[in-house]
């Protein structure tokens, strides 16, 4: 049996390994810079565990081991804010916020002369606003914001996320020093965009209701009435703010998130503080075009003044602050109505319902249609013609309907059942997992999205061949497979709109050019199912020539690293076609030809060696019509690389329409600038035939 002196060294041997835990989560979560192994982290956790395990009295709530969560509650209590979460006025256009820093200065020329005056500028989270109470440096009571004036007390929820320090010290990088009486902290809980994913996949899998966005599953996680389910979740906190600090006074905001950063809260790293609204104003843009990158949701910037003092005298309006605002960007989900549900073919065949909609603005584009991905995402989103539902588009993505808010429903909505037939061509359709493929090998749908796919730049290039080209083309009967294109005439290419004798010319010079290629290309432009060019590199380098691909046996193929027995299959099934075999002979016929390789000899000298763009840095700003990955792409293959900023080393500034604060660093220090048709005579210049 311990005695009292006894239970005093363990007791203090347990608050000395309850420190050393919390300074290495303060490492690993928020710093994201461990300082320990995973394995001597969990010895250490193991040996509190044991310890608090022989002496329960000594387990307090400040505990890393209470983190798992306590018993289910009955439900929310209440929580009265000392001092009102106020809630932001949201402006959108640039003139607004100049209309806003007026009023600022105004305001406090009117309250007896203005000084400078400096903003700070934070990423505004597309989360859920909490409240944090610490109480001698340990979190006792977690809110909600709820209406600003009374929240939901969430306490045991909270304590479950890792970024939510469960004691605070006035120095967290040494875990020591008096903390605070009573520390009111304000911030947003969240999912990482990375996150979400997984966890989508893992309740679909499950058979379990998905989150229709990272806020939505953040909201429903840490309100669960279950903190053990709220345990299983990858929530996540930023701190923006605090409320009440007895013992503290600050004077700027940018003093209050430094502190905060410095007793243990993770703060954004994108906050900045600027002298001028101009600043403002362009890192607004930066923002906006760096939000695909982030894996976090935001919805635009909160601006606030810096000087605490010109807060106060600023005041508030009712329930928003005069010294803050929301600056948003474009919206990218929106409500409309589905107007009727079509389905697309494309080019391997794939029936895609699609919500035909009435017209909304997302995101600086009017949208009028949206995908459903497929049936089965049709069924479960259980969408109908006449359902009010919420869009979205975000960066490159194609519009997507999210949800159906089914409590708008009149009775009037039909349901949509996904055609037995092809509607381009009738032919029978099949089903594959959650997709519908039409089985019609010359049908006209896929044979405009086959020649496009055969003359797109990972393919063979072909330089003039574009949408509308392709599409005249098909609907004139003039090909009947990507072959014929090799055998038209200048005089066919003349009977196209708008087609005149010198761009018919160049059509004609660029299949020419296209039909000495390489075997990759090749492969990847007869469009084999599940084979992009990735893997026909693979088969490339597997086999020396065609014939020897079509004479593979499905052992061949599968014993490729990367190639599983789905791809062999689709190889297998594609090279038996007759279709396939009349192809490959009408191009033998054309002419088209390609580099043999040795087999086993791995990429050509000739593909492998010709870096044109090595050791040249792009930076893309402003919108492209091609999405930036495929930029991106482009680039990488020809052996350079892309950047997020710019900077002294950066070669050349890509500017698209609305390019942002990249263009204005770019100016400033004599970075080359060029558009989209430049970047793209440069790469087709620079490019490997």
């Amino acid at each position: 049996m311990v005695g009292e002196e006894g239970k005093e060294a363990v007791k203090q041997y347990i608050a000395d390994l309850r420190k050393k835990i919390h300074y290495h989560n303060y490492r690993y979560y928020v710093l994201n810079e461990p300082e320990i192994s995973d394995a001597e982290y969990d010895r250490l956790f193991k040996e509190l565990e044991k310890f608090e395990s022989k002496y329960p009295e000594l387990v307090t709530p400040d505990s890393p081991t209470q983190r798992v969560g306590a018993k289910p509650l009955e439900a929310f209590g209440t929580y009265k804010h000392s001092i009102p979460l106020l809630s932001l006025n949201s402006v959108y256009e640039e003139e607004e916020v100049r209309d806003f820093d007026e009023r600022v200065r105004k305001f406090l020329g009117e309250a007896g002369g203005a000084a400078a005056i400096e903003y700070v500028v934070e990423p505004k989270i597309d989360g859920l606003a909490m409240e944090l109470i610490y109480k001698n440096g340990v979190l006792s009571v977690g809110s909600t914001r709820g209406d600003g004036e009374t929240g939901e007390e969430i306490t045991q929820n909270l304590r479950t996320i890792k970024t939510i320090p469960l004691r605070i010290f006035s120095d967290a990088a040494s875990a020591s020093g008096v903390p605070l009486p009573l520390l009111e902290v304000r911030g947003e809980v969240f999912i990482p965009v990375r996150k979400f994913k997984d966890l989508n996949t893992a309740l679909g899998e499950k058979g379990e209701k998905m989150f229709a966005n990272p806020r939505n599953a953040a909201a429903g996680s840490v309100r669960q009435l279950d903190p053990r389910v709220t345990a299983s979740r990858p929530l996540d906190f930023f701190a923006y703010g605090v409320g009440r600090a007895e013992g503290k006074e600050f004077s700027t905001q940018w003093e209050v998130l430094a502190y905060l950063r410095r007793i243990g809260f993770k703060i954004s790293p994108l906050i900045r503080r600027f002298d001028t609204i101009q600043d403002v104003i362009r890192y607004h843009e930066e923002v906006k075009e760096k939000r695909d990158e982030l894996d976090y949701e935001i919805d635009g910037i909160v601006v606030k003044v810096n000087s605490i003092k010109q807060q106060e005298r600023l005041g508030a309006i009712s329930r928003s602050p005069r010294w803050a605002i929301a600056y948003k960007f474009p919206a990218r989900e929106e409500f409309t109505r589905v107007e009727d549900i079509v389905v697309q073919v494309g080019r391997t065949g794939a029936l895609t319902p699609v919500a035909v909609l009435e017209p909304v603005p997302i995101g600086g584009a009017t949208i009028h249609r949206a995908t459903l991905h497929n049936e089965d995402e049709l069924r479960r989103k259980d969408v109908r013609i006449g359902d009010t539902v919420v869009v979205k588009r975000a960066g490159d993505v194609i519009p997507e309907v999210v949800s159906v808010i089914k409590s708008k429903r009149t009775g009037t909505e039909k349901e949509f059942k996904m055609p037995d037939r092809c509607p381009v061509c009738g032919a029978e359709v099949i089903k594959e997992g959650p997709i519908r493929r039409c089985i019609g090998v010359s049908c006209e749908a896929q044979l405009k999205e086959r020649i496009k796919h055969f003359a797109s730049l990972r393919a063979l290039d072909i330089e003039g061949l574009g949408e509308k080209v392709v599409e005249q083309l098909v609907d004139r009967k003039m090909v009947s497979d990507a072959a014929d294109l090799f055998f038209l005439t200048k005089s066919d290419l003349l009977r196209l709109d708008r087609m005149g004798g010198k761009s018919a010319q160049n059509i004609l010079d660029a299949l020419e050019k296209s039909k000495k290629t390489t075997l990759s290309r090749l492969i990847h432009a007869l469009g084999i199912r599940h084979v992009g060019d990735h893997t026909a590199s693979l088969l490339a380098d597997k086999f020396r020539d065609l014939e020897s691909l079509r004479n593979a046996s499905y052992d061949d193929l599968v014993s490729i690293p990367e190639i599983g027995p789905e791809v062999a299959r689709s190889i297998l099934l594609f090279f038996e076609q007759e279709s396939t075999k009349e192809l490959l002979a009408k191009l033998e016929r054309a002419g088209v030809s390609y580099e043999k390789k040795e087999a086993g000899a791995g990429l050509l000298v000739a593909e492998a060696e010709r870096k044109p763009l090595e050791g040249k840095t792009f930076v893309f700003t402003g919108r492209i019509s091609m999405p930036r990955e495929v930029a991106k792409d482009i680039v990488e293959r020809l052996g350079g690389k892309v950047a997020s900023s710019v900077s002294k080393r950066t070669d050349y500034v890509v500017a698209g329409e609305e390019a942002g604060s990249k263009l204005d660093t770019a100016v400033r220090l004599g970075v080359k600038i060029i558009d989209e048709e430049m970047f793209l005579r440069l790469t087709r210049k620079q490019k490997i035939n």
